[in-house]
């Protein structure tokens, strides 16, 4: 029976550091310029990062080895694999071309615009830290959570690689759009804006409302916009919290 419980224990640390392989391989494939694999990659973390909190909770199998593995992991395929994917958004937006670090011919502030990526990581860690002690957190979230921030930039690489608009590929690729976003989702992501989470513990109507409104709205942007549905999505989020907020709802 303890070796049966012991393998219970281990099951959702797998799935947590396939969580994290997977945001490797997301920053590996992020840096050589590779955006559409490495937001595949992503997303496939955040498909691990779901699965991993659902097995912990049918087997029962919570750990603090668990909690601080999320968190690392998290850190890796939510924070550093953008910064890569933004890294090389921002190349492109200025030089037109993707280059090894050591290679880049770049003034003072052309290194600051670059280098502005790494407020994602930095932003996220505080995030992660914020989360992990704070206990007003049970329900809803405080400040956007890191899985949605990296999903954001995800999907502009994924347009990016495959999409088919050249307006919106020269809106993502102009580094003033680039570095508002990379400021105000890094700025959300430790503010103490109340945002709901998506987490049914029934599936009344009552209590649920905003919840199923926002499922119905994604299914929407999805079946009518397809690829270009996702940053709108996150947007959609990001904004319905701060009406709710607003209203004290």
């Amino acid at each position: 029976m303890r070796r049966i419980s012991e393998l219970f224990f281990w099951v959702p640390n797998t799935i947590t550091a396939l969580n994290l392989a997977s945001g490797s391989m997301a920053v590996f494939l992020g840096i050589e310029g590779e955006l559409g694999l490495a937001a595949i990659f992503i997303l496939a973390a955040a498909v691990f990062d779901f699965f991993d909190g659902m097995a912990a909770r049918l087997l029962g199998a919570y750990s603090e080895i668990g909690k601080q593995l999320d968190s690392l992991a998290d850190l890796v395929s939510f924070g550093l694999a953008p910064a890569a994917i933004l890294f090389t958004m921002l190349q492109l937006a200025m030089f037109g071309q993707n280059q090894a670090i050591t290679s880049i011919d770049a003034s003072i502030l052309e290194w600051i615009f670059l280098l502005s990526a790494l407020l994602v990581p930095v932003a996220g860690a505080f995030r992660l830290a914020k989360f992990n002690l704070d206990t007003r957190q049970s329900e809803n979230f405080l400040g956007l959570p890191i899985p949605a921030n990296a999903i954001f930039y995800a999907s502009l690489a994924l347009i990016l690689q495959w999409g088919n608009a050249p307006v919106v590929t020269n809106l993502i690729l102009n580094r003033f759009n680039l570095l508002t976003a990379i400021a105000l989702l890094s700025a959300l992501m430790i503010s103490e804006l109340p945002m709901f989470s998506l987490k049914f513990k029934h599936l009344k109507w009552q209590g649920n409302q905003i919840r199923f409104l926002f499922i119905g709205l994604c299914l929407i942007l999805v079946i009518s916009l397809k690829l270009y549905a996702v940053p709108l999505i996150i947007i959609s989020y990001i904004l319905i919290s701060a009406v709710l907020k607003l209203t004290n709802r």
